[in-house]
């Protein structure tokens, strides 16, 4: 498959104090193409295409004489070969790098982070009129993102086949309904509240419709990854492959309504989604049910690994681990747990949890 990516060769940097209208002009009235945007919660930065040249926006609120500045971005290993050209080089600024990494990766919490709605931000614009809600600020020194997305209107989604250079990237449906299409997995479909995808690195995907109000909670590492646009691949394909392999992990679709609970202790049930076999035990996303009453509470007590992140689709739980004083969590409240410790997670009512762990729990 020929590949449309740009991130190497000659740049135009065009700096802009909105990306959003600038992107748009040139698209819609200069006939150039988006061929990447990132990040995608908040996007600042993106390539576009066309009559024979790469420019790459950047949304920025620095003051700047020239209109434009050329970038030429070379890799790390010619540095040797080419550096006394970059510090001569006005006005072309040569930059040496390599890609970012992709690799799953999070980063040791030592207390437990919590947001809650409205406590965090706003929601913002992102990619494809989407509106994000950050669920871990902090973003773990770059290494993961959660977000609440949601959809207030319903119909036609102005998406295009697109794809994330990304080492783990899953996505649960919160609210409502999203129709969608993936790479070498046959014609669209319909996802409910409650279902789950894994979507594997690179596969080519599209969201093409969905009701009003739809929600997702969606989590990445690392925390900004590059979206590209594929201008050559329609969806769907006309081959079916459930089982390709996308660098080593294989797409995943988990329905809700055709899943079991299996039992986790008493009062306490899951739902396995098959994610941490798909990502070679890397990442896992489990649904954990907690059947507790004020006659009799449930507790539901474990250890953390490296990063587990906890979000309450119904209910309200007691958070307690070893250091801090117990945190009440509600309904669409979030938490980062902090690492390798134990917990538990303590209710007097019907409460679901989602959870999600690198690596699998």
């Amino acid at each position: 498959m020929p590949s449309n990516e740009s991130s190497e060769g000659f740049q135009i940097v065009v700096p802009c104090s909105s990306l959003e209208p600038t992107m748009r002009f040139l698209i819609n009235q200069l006939d150039f193409r988006l061929d990447m945007i990132m990040p995608a919660d908040a996007p600042r930065i993106a390539l576009v295409s066309g009559h024979a040249i790469h420019l790459r926006l950047e949304q920025t609120t620095r003051q700047s004489s020239a209109l434009l500045t050329t970038t030429l971005w070379l890799p790390h290993a010619l540095k040797e070969r080419y550096g006394s050209i970059a510090d001569a080089a006005d006005p072309i600024n040569i930059i040496f790098g390599e890609p970012p990494s992709t690799e799953l990766s999070a980063t040791q919490v030592d207390q437990a982070i919590v947001c809650r709605p409205g406590e965090v931000g706003n929601w913002g614009a992102g990619r494809a009129g989407m509106q994000y809600r950050d669920l871990i600020p902090c973003r773990l020194d770059g290494s993961v993102i959660a977000s609440h997305i949601r959809i207030a209107e319903g119909g036609t989604v102005d998406d295009y086949v697109h794809y994330h250079k990304v080492g783990v990237q899953l996505i649960y449906c919160r609210r409502g309904w999203v129709r969608v299409v993936y790479e070498d997995q046959g014609e669209p479909f319909v996802m409910q509240a409650g279902d789950c995808v894994l979507q594997p690195p690179t596969i080519r995907h599209r969201v093409l419709e969905s009701s009003a109000g739809l929600e997702v909670i969606e989590l990445g590492s690392p925390a900004e990854h590059e979206t590209w646009r594929d201008h050559e691949l329609t969806l769907p394909t006309p081959s079916i492959n459930p089982t390709r392999t996308f660098e080593g992990q294989h797409f995943v679709r988990h329905i809700a309504a055709e899943s079991e609970w299996r039992q986790l202790g008493e009062g306490i049930s899951f739902r396995e989604t098959g994610i941490g076999a798909a990502t070679q035990e890397k990442a896992s996303l489990r649904v954990i049910k907690l059947a507790g009453t004020p006659e009799k509470p449930i507790t539901h007590s474990a250890q953390t690994d490296e990063f587990r992140f906890i979000f309450v689709l119904d209910g309200n739980v007691e958070l307690t681990d070893c250091s801090d004083e117990p945190i009440a969590l509600a309904t669409d409240d979030a938490c980062v747990l902090p690492s390798r410790r134990p917990y538990s997670l303590r209710t007097m009512a019907s409460t679901e949890v989602l959870e999600i762990s690198f690596p699998a729990a």
